[in-house]
């Protein structure tokens, strides 16, 4: 099975692409979900979040970590941020490799030749590039992004504050194999996809060097 790293800022277009992609034929793997699977109630994660930032944010009853307030120590100082990090990574990582290698992804002609992983944070996922055969990247203008996440309902100091968080396009472009340029419209990005995805059918997505 083909693995392609899909990355892109806010209101970049990523989505735009992973639902092409879909469409075309790809498994498409949203890497919140996965982020979010290693975090139920008595899990390996979650139990050593708890070890690191108090017992206390698991819910007595339920065992559910309590995110909010997690956020709020965790985030308090960039070093309780890069502990987070530390400790969920490679959970996120082995969990990525179960599911690119889970049997239960078959359907009646076998497994999917392709599967897109959208990766929100790529600069938090180098360690795991090993496990893409091609990353493609999404980009577009900071200030067109703001006037489409505007355009959306988004406030436009939210945007900010989410986009600073995110790797830049500059960094996205250092990383990837290909890039997809959302600067004209859907109908340009699409056939960008279309004409890549056109080109790796009739190569019978053979995993390139990298």
């Amino acid at each position: 099975m083909y693995v392609v790293f899909l990355a892109g800022g806010i209101a970049s277009g990523k989505s735009t692409v992973a639902r092409e992609l879909e469409r075309l034929g790809a498994w498409r793997i949203d890497l919140d979900r996965v982020s979010r699977e290693v975090l139920e109630p008595g899990g390996e994660c979650t139990q050593a979040i708890a070890r690191e930032f108090g017992e206390d944010l698991l819910d007595p009853t339920t065992g559910q970590l309590r995110r909010g307030l997690l956020a709020r120590r965790a985030f308090a100082t960039d070093e309780g941020a890069a502990r987070l990090e530390q400790i969920e990574l490679p959970y996120i990582r082995r969990r990525l490799e179960e599911v690119l290698g889970d049997d239960g992804c078959t359907d009646a002609v076998g497994r999917p030749k392709v599967a897109v992983v959208e990766v929100p944070l790529l600069d938090r996922m180098e360690d795991a590039l090993d496990l893409a055969d091609e990353v493609v990247c999404v980009t577009c203008p900071l200030e067109l992004r703001r006037v489409r996440a505007q355009g959306r309902g988004m406030d436009p100091e939210d945007f900010d504050a989410r986009a600073r968080r995110q790797p830049t396009d500059d960094y996205l472009r250092s990383k990837a194999d290909v890039e997809f340029a959302n600067a004209g419209g859907e109908k340009d990005l699409l056939s960008q996809v279309d004409a890549w995805w056109e080109a790796h059918e009739a190569d019978d997505w053979k995993t390139r060097e990298r």
